[in-house]
Formats: C-alpha cells, structure tokens, sequence
C-alpha cells in the first residue's frame, strides 16, 4: 500500500508552514537592529529537526548492520526522515553562508576583529581556536558530510526500493544496505560531533565540554524517537501501516523510555563534573542557564526525564496508544526547548558584546541603548521574550519547521510503498513479539 498524500493534508501542513514563515518575517521587522532573534530562531529549528535526520540514519544504517528485523515494516518511515537532509543542509550551509556574508552574530569567533591581535577587540582564546572555529571549516563540514550523508542515505533507499521489484535478489541488496549502513556509521558518528561542535557548541566559544556531543546526540535521538512514533500512530488512525503492531510500539516505547534515561545521565555527568571541577571556563555555561533562566533549566529536566520516565515506567503504558503518543508529543517539545536553551543564551550574549563594542552605532530598535546592552554583554537578568523563554513566534516558527518535515516526510512516502514487499526480514517483523 503506498501513501496517500491528500490535498488536505498538504493544506493543513501547507497552513503550518506559512505560519512559521509569517512568525520568522514578523520577528525579522520586530527586531533589532542585529536581527538577533530571527536568526536564533532560524538557527534553533534548522539545527533541531537536521539533527532528527542524522539520527534518523543512523539508528537505520546501526539496524541494518546489526541484522535487526524489528524495524522493517516502518523502515519507510526512517528512510523518509533521514532523507529530510536534503533540506536540512542547505538550511544549515545558509548560516555559514551568514557568517561569511555578516548577515547575523550568532557566533562570537565570526567577527574577525577578535582574532586581530592589534584590534582592541582582541580574544586570545578565540585566536587559539581559530584553526577550527572559522567559516571555511564551517561551511566545508557542513557541505562535504552533508554530500556524503545524503549520498550514502540515497544508496540505501534505493536499494530498498529495489526489492520491491527484485524479491528473489534480495539477499544481494541486503549486503549492499549492509556495506552502505557500515559506511554511513563513522560519518555519522564522528561528523555529527563535528557539526554538534559547530554548529550549537561554538555558539558559547569560550565554553567547551567533551560530553557536549555525545548529549546533544541522545537529545536528537529521543526527538526522532517521538517523530517515529508520532508519524505512525497518525498513519494508522488513517489505515495504514496495519503490520505495524502494539508490539512494534511497545519497543519504541521503551526506546524512548531508555533513553530519556540516557539522555539524563548525560545531562548530569556533564553538569557534575562541571561542577566538582570548579574551574570558572568550564562553570560559566551553567551559571548563566540556572541563574537567568531557571524555568527552562530545571523545566527542562521535568519535561524530558521526570515525565517520561513516571509515565512509562509501567510496561503497560507502553501499549497505550494515548498514553505514548502524549509522552512523545510532550518529550518532542520539551527537547526543542533543550535546544532553545543550548542555543539562546549564547546568542544572546554574543549579541549584546557587538552591540556594546560598537560592532553597531545606533539604538536597538525593540528600545535597549547602548549602555544597557553593554551591561547585558554580562548575562542576560533582565526578561527577554524570545530569549528567556519561547514566545509566540518562536512556537509558530516551531510549527512551521515541524510542518515542513512532515510535509517533506509525507511526501517521501507517497513515492513508495510503505511496507517493503520482498525484504528477506520482512516477515519476522511482521510477527515480532517482545
């Protein structure tokens, strides 16, 4: 059965997509005069839901390699997802395009007077990172993995189409999945951290934590976990995907369960080791979160572990549609917010240090001179919407970004049939058990 993209649905999501342009063009006019919020926003959600998709490959390419069958009857699903790399990247190679074209100041390392030794604006510790934290390798990164990922994603969905024709070779094609998920694991794996590095990490460019890459990963993993199950279980009220079985939800239940988990242990090795050390390069990251912006910090933990982990807890939860499909909406947006929070505070700063070194000589226009933004390049106390929490327009540009995805995911799947016909794992899946 291959999916029906109907006019409605590309009406609704259509609807949504244009609510997210209209919050981004009404954040760009209300703004100031660095464009601060807009181009947070742009990068917050491009970031985000790009980070789905790698995840999205890679828990694929790990299944085929590991011979895993669980999976196959929604592979489609995860094809579809990873796939939204042919969107994401070129949204991320945008920004670097920024940094060079000085469209935004996002990034403190981007003005190059702080690498001028002669400059009074002068860092020596963004002059001893400069061999990394540059717009060549900012853009090289982003645009050489991101060929390799979708070439290599685009190998493997061809292959899985080529079954549906070709049943009796299929084992043929199993090994060619297989070489090519082998290979899409290493790029993945270390050029995520790469791009985690660069594209969220250097957003705080004096700040740096070896657990950084490793905790934005399990966050992007949980949210493709929520998509997943999301997508399904809205595919299934429509009649499809009728192989796909409380079984199948149970298992990603528990995946989402497992690593909420994960992802708080990484939350607070990093926090505690930070924090034992005491040493003030490394505590800065923290202070700044938990001092002025204290209903994310500890809301963060509430949404993304403490509620997951109360509600499926119980195994049953796990085979109850409403109950799981709650939690993934819910961890889904309270790891959007984990990201806001990686991403706002930074920006923020950054923003006020141009603004107070005369990178721009007027007056803000949402009402903040000089002086103000100049004591602002400190920390962010005073209440900024957009900054110290999501307003309106960062909830509609949400909205918008997640109805483009879907829009794309849905798109993708109308091009196939949604179940792989000659898949040699094909009917294991269909009769797994827990």
């Amino acid at each position: 059965m291959t999916y029906n993209f109907t006019s409605k649905s590309k009406t609704w999501l259509a609807a949504g997509m244009v609510l997210g342009l209209l919050c981004l063009v009404l954040t760009w006019f209300g703004d100031d005069e660095l464009h601060t919020r807009f181009w947070s926003n742009f990068l917050h959600n491009s970031v985000f839901f790009t980070g789905i998709a790698i995840m999205a490959g890679f828990f694929m390419s790990a299944s085929i390699t590991a011979w895993a069958g669980w999976y196959v009857v929604f592979k489609r699903v995860w094809e579809a997802i990873s796939l939204y790399l042919i969107i994401g990247i070129p949204l991320m190679l945008l920004v670097g395009i920024g940094i060079i074209g000085d469209w935004h100041h996002l990034y403190h390392w981007s003005d190059l007077t702080t690498i001028d030794p002669d400059h009074e604006n002068f860092d020596k510790i963004l002059f001893g990172k400069k061999g990394f934290l540059n717009s060549t390798w900012y853009l090289g990164v982003t645009l050489v993995l991101g060929i390799i990922w979708i070439f290599i994603i685009s190998k493997i969905r061809s292959l899985s189409l080529a079954e549906d024709t070709h049943g009796p070779d299929g084992f043929n094609r199993q090994y060619g999945m297989r070489k090519w998920a082998a290979m899409f694991l290493p790029f993945a794996g270390f050029g995520s951290a790469a791009v985690i590095w660069l594209w969220i990490m250097s957003v705080d460019a004096h700040w740096y934590s070896t657990l950084f890459a490793w905790y934005t990963g399990a966050s992007w993993f949980v949210s493709m976990i929520c998509l997943t199950i999301l997508i399904l279980l809205y595919l299934k009220s429509k009649g499809y995907f009728a192989e796909v079985t409380v079984e199948h939800f149970h298992d990603l239940g528990k995946f989402l369960f497992a690593f909420s988990i994960f992802w708080t242990y990484l939350w607070f090795s990093q926090y505690m080791l930070i924090w034992y050390g005491n040493i003030g390069e490394e505590t800065v990251y923290f202070k700044e979160r938990f001092t002025n912006y204290p209903v994310l910090f500890y809301g963060n933990l509430l949404i993304n572990f403490v509620a997951p982990f109360l509600i499926l807890m119980r195994n049953d939860t796990k085979r109850k549609m409403g109950s799981l499909a709650f939690v993934a909406g819910l961890v889904l947006l309270g790891h959007w917010v984990d990201f806001f929070l990686m991403v706002k505070p930074g920006v923020l700063h950054t923003a006020h240090s141009a603004m107070a070194h005369g990178t721009h000589d007027s007056v803000a226009e949402h009402g903040h001179s000089v002086e103000e933004l100049a004591q602002g390049a400190e920390h962010a106390s005073t209440f900024e919407m957009g900054f110290t929490i999501p307003g309106f327009l960062e909830l509609g540009t949400f909205i918008g970004f997640l109805c483009l995805f879907i829009f794309f995911v849905f798109y993708i799947l109308s091009k196939a049939p949604l179940v792989g016909k000659n898949d040699v794992y094909i009917e294991e899946s269909k009769h797994h058990h827990t």
